[in-house]
């Protein structure tokens, strides 16, 4: 929240894909003194446009290649007029190394996503006071971070399928069984009941009252990998701190959404239509 971010460098490299509604771009800029890499995709219509930053869930960055995760997001979106910037984040596809990510409990991906928004706002192609947050799995509470570190930062935020906005549910989910470095991070912040105050500034859910942003979540009630009970419980905590959340709730939808998937990409033009997106 005290950081002072300063997103620039944005360089479009070679040309990855074109068709007719759009072209799609190798990028990179600057985080701090790191180097994120992702892609952009620009409508072929005259611009400027609104703008959606990607965040992707988590995929292994052993495996990870530059712009994969929301392909379909970034099709879809860029077909319909938005500049997309999907971020690669630090430690994936030719990205700087941050030996430290793990250890800062990926925070430094937060920092990547509100230096890819300042950055974009320098892009010929964008307008720099209509861009929003695109967040799933992962990305989702991501997005969740941003927008309580950075109030006003961009004008929404569209989740799918996020991980819960308190740091414990997530790390005993995901982190706690995993060696060493489940060892390495209690050692060195303690275990959540023995220094609560850590834990709780680690986690959005703690900050909404900082949220200036409206916020629409969508959630598969068939969801096995993160529990449709923490977007519940995040919205209730939205509502109760007097924030613009919805959410929608898909019948039969696993983690990766299936036959709902263009129901809920429907709903998300509309939501940033409304928005002024």
């Amino acid at each position: 929240m005290t950081k002072q971010y300063d997103g620039r460098n944005l360089r479009l490299g070679r040309v990855l894909a074109r068709n007719a509604a759009y072209t799609r771009y190798y990028v990179t800029y600057s985080s701090g003194s790191l180097t994120i890499s992702g892609i952009m995709n620009v409508p072929s219509t005259p611009g400027p446009h609104p703008a959606l930053v990607l965040n992707h869930g988590y995929i292994d960055p052993a495996i990870y290649t530059n712009g994969r995760g929301l392909m379909r997001e970034q099709d879809y979106l860029a077909r319909r007029g938005y500049v997309v910037l999907h971020t690669d984040y630090r430690n994936h596809a030719q990205s700087s190394d941050d030996p430290q990510s793990e250890l800062d409990l990926r925070l430094g991906y937060t920092e990547d996503v509100i230096n890819a928004v300042h950055a974009l706002r320098t892009s010929q192609y964008v307008d720099p006071e209509r861009i929003g947050l695109l967040g799933r799995s992962m990305g989702g509470g991501i997005t969740y971070n941003v927008l309580v570190a950075q109030p006003g930062l961009v004008k929404a935020g569209v989740v799918f399928a996020p991980v819960s906005s308190d740091a414990i549910d997530n790390f005993n989910r995901w982190v706690r069984n995993e060696r060493p470095i489940a060892t390495t991070i209690l050692r060195t912040y303690g275990e959540p009941a023995r220094n609560p105050a850590f834990w709780r500034n680690l986690s959005a859910v703690n900050f909404f009252d900082r949220v200036t942003e409206p916020v629409l979540i969508h959630h598969g009630e068939s969801d096995s990998t993160c529990p449709i009970a923490w977007s519940s419980e995040t919205l209730a905590a939205l509502k109760a701190a007097g924030k613009n959340a919805t959410m929608y709730t898909y019948p039969g939808e696993e983690h990766a959404f299936g036959p709902a998937w263009p129901t809920s990409m429907a709903r998300t033009v509309s939501f940033l239509k409304q928005q002024g997106l």
